[in-house]
């Protein structure tokens, strides 16, 4: 060819850096893009969805599970609007999506054109990076900053708005190339000081209690090998953000597992109280995870890993700052600690056997609650069934709501890695069922879990279809208690029990899903549960259990400003 078009740029370019998977909704605008996809030669599925959020969900799914950049797109106007929530979760989820929209043509800007929107400034606050292309020449620059900015240094989302216009007027096949490496994050990894590592190295044999908390970067990074000799070699505890669940198998003897205010308990609030130094590592140390900053105490010595400089001390005065990739300055830390075993110090603190007692005190009360033939179900007695019944690789997906705290807090990974996914950073309800679609296109071979409360479900239930249609064999939990439970639970906690518009109607979602070709049962029994999950992980194809189950004002969910 001679020449390209800007849609047909695109395509090419998308292709060149290795992207199977496009999540997406049709528009007006958008039409010469699908054309191209439509005519090119290229290694491109598209995916369609039926709401540019689940688009968006998808590709967040699809990024943090495969490792590489998820890509959405979306019409202009409503299009570009719906694809927000899901950006700005990948973005401060640090998960690199790429949000493609179409955009109205630039000789229309001012006229009053049907869905003419300032995309750029919409983008701009909720973006790593992003532009509105103005010329089709600019088209493959433009992919090409997407990328870098996506996998390089702290990942996260990227915008580029595609005028009509643009997207049909010619571009140079010279200007069409791809930077190598920059298909796959982290890109260009970047280590620590050697100097401040020895004497952060130093620092940590130093004290006498020490822990690791690790967030979700130390899976984005791959350095979940370098953290266990570091924990192992320090017989320090292991404890995790909601989103660095999977930093260590939570089977292992150092793990604590989850900390902090989602997903902690009393148990696991003492490791933090017992730590005289803190490692975070790939985390934010936010008021999750710290339960509003006090945990650790502001007067516990800090050490804190992270490849954005703007994390460390922002929250906690840092003794030592490392900053760089968590595999390369945790591989750096390990030998500097190595050199300088024979100076630590005495101590008759065993990090495994405070973990121990943590696991053991917590996973006691777990399963008095999970024995119970309770009616309504109690959701600790989905999650110990569900756990019998999955396989150590699948990959569980939980809605903020009630599956979140229940998940993170007593579902234990028997493999480091990316087994679990929720969206912490945003919270919006409706990301469970599209972003485990988006993870099974990733890993198509392990069991993908998507587990919701039926608020969630009703924001995404629309997307039944496309999983039907994809033959996702998807299992969707959907907990069925006809509330907001997470803002009821709220309610009797802070407000004297003064329940207001948090209540619905109560609705037979089996059926609801059968009705797009789901293979579902619905559950009231609990001693029909275990027969109902096996059967429905087993089954070929996607398959819904709806589960009438307590509601979590009335439970002991694993929220610690609910327990006291």
């Amino acid at each position: 060819m001679d020449h390209f078009s800007g849609a047909q740029a695109a395509v090419r370019m998308l292709d060149l850096y290795g992207v199977r998977h496009v999540f997406g909704l049709c528009g007006d605008t958008s039409l010469p893009f699908y054309d191209a996809l439509c005519t090119m030669e290229h290694r491109i599925t598209h995916v369609l969805t039926r709401d540019e959020r689940s688009a968006a969900y998808m590709a967040d799914g699809y990024a943090r599970v495969s490792g590489k950049p998820g890509v959405c797109e979306g019409p202009s106007g409503g299009g570009a609007t719906y694809l927000l929530p899901g950006l700005v979760e990948a973005n401060e989820s640090c998960s690199p999506v790429l949000g493609i929209t179409s955009d109205v043509p630039v000789l229309s800007r001012g006229r009053f054109p049907l869905t003419e929107l300032d995309q750029e400034a919409l983008y701009r606050p909720i973006t790593q990076w992003n532009t509105v292309c103005h010329r089709a020449e600019q088209v493959p620059q433009a992919i090409r900053s997407a990328f870098r900015h996506m996998t390089t240094g702290r990942p996260g989302a990227t915008h580029i708005g595609l005028p009509y216009d643009v997207l049909k007027q010619p571009v140079d096949p010279a200007q069409i190339w791809a930077q190598p490496g920059h298909d796959v994050c982290p890109a260009w990894r970047s280590g620590a000081d050697p100097t401040l590592v020895e004497r952060a190295a130093e620092t940590i044999l130093a004290a006498r209690r020490p822990i690791l908390v690790c967030g979700g970067g130390v899976i984005t990074s791959g350095a979940t090998d370098e953290l266990l000799q570091v924990a192992t070699l320090l017989n320090a505890p292991v404890c995790t953000t909601v989103s660095g669940k999977g930093s260590i198998a939570e089977t292992h003897p150092l793990s604590v597992g989850v900390v902090g205010s989602n997903g902690g308990v009393l148990a696991t609030r003492s490791v933090m109280e017992q730590a005289d130094l803190v490692v975070f590592i790939a985390c934010r140390a936010g008021s999750t995870t710290t339960e509003h900053w006090t945990r650790p105490a502001p007067d516990v010595r800090i050490v804190h890993i992270d490849v954005d400089p703007l994390v460390v001390s922002a929250n906690y005065r840092t003794e030592h700052a490392l900053i760089g990739d968590a595999k390369l300055v945790l591989g750096a830390l390990l030998q500097a600690l190595t050199r300088h075993l024979g100076e630590r110090a005495p101590t008759d603190f065993d990090g495994a056997a405070v973990a121990a007692r943590a696991r053991a005190t917590k996973f006691d009360a777990f399963r008095r609650l999970a024995e119970a033939n309770a009616r309504p179900i109690r959701p600790e007695r989905v999650l110990a069934e569900l756990h019998r019944i999955l396989p150590p690789d699948a990959i569980v997906v939980a809605d903020p709501g009630t599956p979140c705290p229940y998940v993170s807090c007593y579902y234990p990974l028997r493999e480091a890695g990316r087994h679990f996914l929720t969206n912490r950073a945003h919270g919006a309800l409706g990301y469970a069922m599209s972003a485990a679609l988006g993870a099974w296109f990733a890993r198509p071979h392990s069991k993908c879990v998507a587990i919701m409360g039926d608020g969630s479900f009703g924001f995404s239930v629309g997307e039944l279809e496309t999983v039907v249609r994809c033959k996702a064999p998807l299992l969707m939990l959907v907990f069925s208690n006809a509330t907001y439970g997470w803002i009821k639970a709220s309610q009797r906690a802070s407000y004297g029990q003064r329940y207001f518009s948090v209540d619905f109607s109560r609705t037979d979602h089996a059926l609801i899903a059968s009705g797009y070709g789901v293979k579902s049962w619905r559950v009231e029994d609990p001693d029909e549960l275990a027969t109902v999950l096996r059967a429905a992980a087993e089954h070929g194809g996607p398959t819904l259990v709806d589960i009438v189950a307590q509601s979590l004002e009335e439970a002991a969910a694993p929220v610690l400003q609910w327990m006291g």
